[in-house]
């Protein structure tokens, strides 16, 4: 199942395209702040499908019963541009298990990259809700490395991926190599054009680049 949020008219639209806007991107706190407002906006959508448990709670002047959230969310991402995007959905799920992933391009002379895995940080996640993010999918390689190896952390009952910006071809490669049955891929917007380094067009540049700088 695939969810574009953006696709109604809401602020969500404004906050991507200030991502994707060349006289904006200059400003790198205002860059990461769309990533985490971002962020905020995809966790009230996920939350939506969540179970809900009635539970009683007591006011100063009395009780009532209200529906609360009874899952038991593990919010993981891919750093570095994840982590702003992350720091959102953690401001919704403020009682969320977290969990870290460095998967990066490894290039090599002729051009070519491979998408290694670096470091993993995590609960166990046997029977929660995992939502793994990162802010663009590209071709789906390190969206699917990180999500394999969190499976070695345990079963998820269900997966929420969540991106930004996704290529038709990121998205493809994602529904090959991931159990459609347990997941749930939430984007702000689909490009159709993939280069042959992996970078999505129009797109919006190098994301960690103009979160916090460039890299050697």
């Amino acid at each position: 199942m695939i969810n574009l949020p953006a696709r109604e008219n809401s602020i969500l639209s404004q906050f991507i395209a200030e991502l994707r806007d060349v006289n904006i991107q200059n400003e790198p706190m205002r860059f990461r702040r769309n990533l985490e407002r971002i962020g905020e906006i995809f966790a009230y959508e996920i939350s939506k499908t969540l179970n809900y448990e009635q539970k009683q709670i007591k006011t100063p002047l009395g009780e009532t019963n209200m529906l609360l959230p009874d899952d038991e969310v593990v919010l993981a991402s891919i750093m570095r541009a994840g982590l702003p995007f992350h720091q959102g959905l953690l401001n919704y799920f403020d009682k969320a298990e977290n969990a870290f992933i460095s998967a990066f391009r490894k290039y090599h002379k002729d051009g070519n990259f491979d998408i290694q895995f670096g470091y993993l940080s995590s609960p166990i996640i046997e029977n929660k809700t995992l939502i793994l993010s990162d802010p663009m999918l590209a071709s789906g390689s390190s969206m699917v490395l990180a999500y394999k190896n969190m499976l070695n952390k345990g079963t998820p009952k269900h997966t929420h991926i969540v991106s930004i910006i996704a290529s038709k071809e990121g998205i493809e490669y994602l529904r090959k190599n991931v159990a459609k049955d347990k997941m749930t891929l939430w984007v702000g917007a689909v490009d159709d054009e993939l280069t042959a380094k992996a970078y999505i067009v129009p797109g919006l540049g190098d994301a960690g680049d103009l979160a916090y700088g460039a890299k050697e």
